[in-house]
């Protein structure tokens, strides 16, 4: 189990000396500092990170609630004194527990509780997730055979009725749709040309008219719905 390290502020030797007394009792817990007031704590804060801190509201020099309102980065805080009107105000300030004075060593254990799972939640091994990586290629059927396509390898894609031709190096016939497999191209690199082509973005050479040419000279239509999105895409570029 973690060891939770506390603090406990309290102007009152008995006050402390029972709380020293119920934290020896709990294995998971380590206390650091027992301080008479708010400035020893801020200076023991400042020297090291703690879990929880046992706070008393009525100190000299500076309140329990008013040292709260001043801390940003703090503990988990459990405050421990014999007036309950502050309640509600502690707990407007987030406090893990109240403890009134004089309390029992099951209530103590109750208060910790509630910090101990708190802590435990925030610590349990939580396996973050991997940056998304973006593929490089597709597997495609063709001919009772899977193919592993390189996006890059792509030139362009024809609609051919229930299927679609891929070309790359070779044509590649895949039963898909062309909708369906211009879902699983890259944005940035596919674009739609016409009702019945995609092609590679990066393999555009020239657009004359109503067509354009690609790289290898192959030479496609431009569909009237899609010039305008082509023309978009290259004054972003």
């Amino acid at each position: 189990m973690e060891i939770l390290k506390c603090i406990i502020a309290d102007d009152e030797p008995i006050a402390r000396q029972i709380l020293e007394n119920y934290i020896k009792q709990i294995p998971y817990l380590k206390l650091v500092a027992s301080c008479k007031d708010a400035f020893e704590v801020m200076d023991e804060l400042q020297k090291q990170t703690v879990d929880i801190l046992f706070l008393d509201i009525n100190m000299p020099k500076l309140s329990g609630l008013s040292l709260l309102k001043t801390m940003q980065n703090r503990p988990d805080v459990i405050i421990t004194t014999a007036y309950s009107e502050y309640a509600i105000e502690g707990f407007e300030l987030s406090v893990a527990d109240y403890l009134l004075k004089p309390f029992s060593l099951e209530r103590f254990i109750q208060a910790v509780m509630k910090v101990q799972k708190k802590e435990s939640a925030k610590k349990e091994t939580i396996i973050p997730p991997k940056d998304e990586e973006i593929p490089t290629s597709i597997f495609v059927k063709s001919d009772k055979k899977l193919i592993k396509v390189p996006f890059d390898d792509i030139r362009y894609v024809e609609a051919y009725g229930n299927y679609i031709k891929i070309y790359t190096d070779i044509m590649i016939l895949t039963p898909n749709t062309l909708s369906d497999f211009f879902e699983k191209l890259p944005n940035q690199d596919f674009i739609r040309i016409h009702k019945s082509f995609i092609i590679n973005f990066n393999e555009l050479k020239l657009i004359e008219g109503n067509q354009l040419t690609l790289n290898s000279l192959e030479t496609l239509p431009i569909g009237k719905s899609y010039r305008k999105l082509i023309l978009d895409r290259i004054d972003g570029m």
